[in-house]
């Protein structure tokens, strides 16, 4: 969302008629889900993507029409073997397409894009519903209010989008494995934290991906460094003793993630000291040691791509689970 609303900020400072294409639903197969999102412009696509194939350059070819007559419209397209109005996709789902028209001569479109970009920034929640008749979005804090002074309305039809959050990677260690990581996280949606307890390692231009870089102890994190219980933590140190540091406190108030990077004998020579300082063992297997999926990786871009597999993998997990849990309402049910 950032990369779409950025590029919309960008393209209205020249005046540019916009198309927002946003999936609203989905149903059975289909590349994208709710919420996917693409900016087309007279000349075709900006950026963002909704799944590619043959169901976005028949949306992109739609946007540029819609926006040729300057207005919004909702479309449905069907990803199956070619057969009247269907694509031809073997996918075997269907998808709803919302166009929404951006007019750059509005000026509260500029408002509503500035104000959802420095909520973006500031990683604030909230939520954009758009309005399915074309009529402006509404931006509502993480409390479901306006986030600003603007006109709210009520539509009979709407999709509402949550404002991404970016979960923090908080990697401990700072050597060759992380200065691969780092890049890589960055591009799937990880705001990136990075200690060491090494001057040398602990320099910005080392990472300049990372939203921070630390240099501290690890015996005693708390004293410059919050873990919150959504985070994800990487333990990459120089050391079996440090990464036991680092664990015996991380482990106290277990993230969303830990993963570990080492053998299975370093590993169990780690776990075996956690378990004698009180850790609980069932704590201890949620633990991803050795960190990563198997893939048999052995340079640090290798292991790089492991670890960020297993990061997406577990992400998802917990981003279904908390799906359910709000469409259940109550986790009792």
């Amino acid at each position: 969302m950032n990369a779409v609303f950025s590029k919309i900020s960008e393209e209205l400072e020249h005046h540019h008629d916009l198309m927002l294409v946003t999936i609203t639903s989905k149903s059975g197969s289909s590349p994208r889900g709710a919420g996917a999102q693409m900016l087309v412009g007279e000349g075709g696509r900006l950026c963002g993507t909704i799944g590619g194939g043959a169901a976005e350059h028949r949306s992109e070819e739609t946007a540029r029409t819609l926006l040729q007559k300057k207005c919004s419209g909702e479309y449905c397209f069907k990803l199956r073997e070619q057969s009247g109005n269907d694509l031809g996709m073997v996918c075997g789902g269907e998808i709803s397409v919302f166009f929404q028209y951006i007019d750059p001569a509005a000026k509260e479109w500029k408002r509503l894009v500035s104000r959802v970009l420095v909520m973006l920034s500031a990683h604030q929640p909230g939520q954009l519903i758009l309005h399915l008749d074309g009529s402006l979005p509404m931006l509502l804090d993480g409390e479901g209010r306006p986030s600003y002074d603007m006109k709210c309305r009520k539509t009979k039809t709407s999709f509402t989008m949550p404002l991404p959050v970016q979960d923090r990677a908080v990697i401990f260690g700072g050597g060759h494995c992380t200065q691969a990581l780092v890049p890589v996280l960055s591009r799937i949606d990880f705001r990136i934290t990075v200690i060491d307890n090494r001057p040398e390692l602990s320099l910005p231009k080392l990472f300049p991906e990372a939203e921070a870089v630390l240099c501290g102890d690890y015996f005693h994190i708390s004293d410059y460094l919050n873990l919150t219980p959504s985070d994800y933590v990487v333990v990459m140190t120089n050391g079996h003793t440090h990464d036991f540091d680092v664990l015996r406190q991380v482990l106290q108030n277990p993230p969303a993630y830990v993963g570990v990077i080492g053998s299975r004998r370093k590993t169990a020579f780690v776990n075996q000291k956690l378990l004698e300082c009180g850790i609980d063992k069932e704590v201890l297997s949620r633990v991803h040691a050795p960190i990563g999926t198997a893939i048999k990786a052995v340079t640090p871009e290798e292991i790089a791509v492991s670890i960020a597999g297993e990061m997406i993998y577990e992400r998802a997990l917990l981003r279904e689970a908390r799906e359910i849990r709000t469409a259940q309402g109550c986790p009792m049910h």
